[in-house]
């Protein structure tokens, strides 16, 4: 484990991409450690900012604690501090906190907080949630603002004044006008991150209220691309991003949508498509249909090869 405080997480994951890598599993649907570290050293290969070990790409909501657990501690060991590993964190509060606490254990360098489970709770219940967190831990934590879990910025400010390792706001609602409200309360007080998916769709117009990175799930399987696709958001290259949505994100999106439960299950299919298969998903997700399987190979194939030459010629 690389020690570094949370500030200092915070501040490292605002300067580039960041990796939400799959969890693998045997067809048993046991976790498979040795495919997981082999596809985190892969995507190592390349230039990241941080990588975010069982969060929701990486099927949190099908792991249990102690699976979460397993699998940051490969992920940890796998990055041998090479840049800083965040931790899925969520359920109830008394799990989270438990998570939290094991998170720090294994070594990880913070914890992305994802929605509790089921109930849509009050704002003062989410300030009590997430504080819980923040008092369970000393790692920077990054509370994930989505379905029942959307902190207004009042709410936000007071858990701020009062837990210093809450450093990290990851929006996933896309509600432009409260993320406007939050920035303008908070400030640098926060790094914020773009976290609706697919997240590429989104980026440009919120690099443009200091949004500075975010979650790229297409990363696990078109790494390349999504690399020189983040370098142009952050370039303001309108030209390169516009043609990376129509000719990719756009259409991949159109099949992510034809069936519930696909953001995941389709990314585990591109991961098969490159041959770096990660196996199945966890029920109740299901996998894609051989049709859209042969749909997204096709997908793949238009924009993979030229990624690559793409990364030769510069490299």
């Amino acid at each position: 484990m690389t020690k570094m405080t949370p500030n200092e997480m915070a501040q490292r994951l605002a300067k580039g991409l960041l990796s939400f890598p799959v969890t693998h599993f045997e067809a048993d649907l046991a976790f498979a450690e040795g495919p997981y570290r082999d596809h985190c050293a892969w995507l190592l290969e390349r230039p990241l900012a941080g990588l975010f070990a069982a969060g929701g790409t990486g099927e949190f909501f099908s792991l249990t604690p102690s699976e979460v657990s397993i699998v940051v501690r490969a992920a940890v060991a796998e990055t041998a501090g090479r840049i800083p590993v965040i931790a899925g964190c969520g359920y109830g509060t008394a799990i989270a906190t438990e998570i939290a606490r094991d998170a720090e254990a294994a070594g990880a360098n913070g914890v992305l907080l994802l929605p509790p489970y089921l109930m849509v709770p009050s704002q003062e219940g989410l300030i009590a949630h997430v504080e819980a967190v923040c008092k369970a831990t000393s790692l920077g934590v990054i509370v994930y603002n989505r379905d029942n879990a959307v902190l207004n910025e009042d709410s936000l400010a007071r858990l701020c004044d009062r837990n210093p390792n809450l450093v990290g706001f990851k929006d996933g609602v896309g509600d432009l006008e409260l993320m406007m409200r939050i920035h303008a309360r908070m400030g640098d007080r926060l790094i914020y991150v773009g976290g609706l998916p697919t997240a590429e769709t989104f980026a440009l117009a919120y690099d443009h209220i200091g949004v500075t990175t975010y979650s790229s799930a297409i990363f696990n399987f078109l790494p390349d691309w999504a690399l020189a696709f983040y370098d142009a958001i952050r370039a303001g290259d309108r030209a390169t991003v516009m043609k990376g949505l129509t000719e990719f994100v756009l259409p991949y999106i159109a099949l992510r949508n034809t069936t519930r439960g696909y953001a995941v299950s389709i990314v585990k299919a591109g991961m098969t498509v490159i041959g770096r298969s990660a196996g199945p998903v966890r029920p109740p997700l299901t996998d894609l249909s051989p049709e859209h399987f042969e749909a997204l190979a096709s997908l793949i194939a238009s924009v993979d090869q030229p990624a690559r030459q793409s990364a030769r010629a510069s490299a």
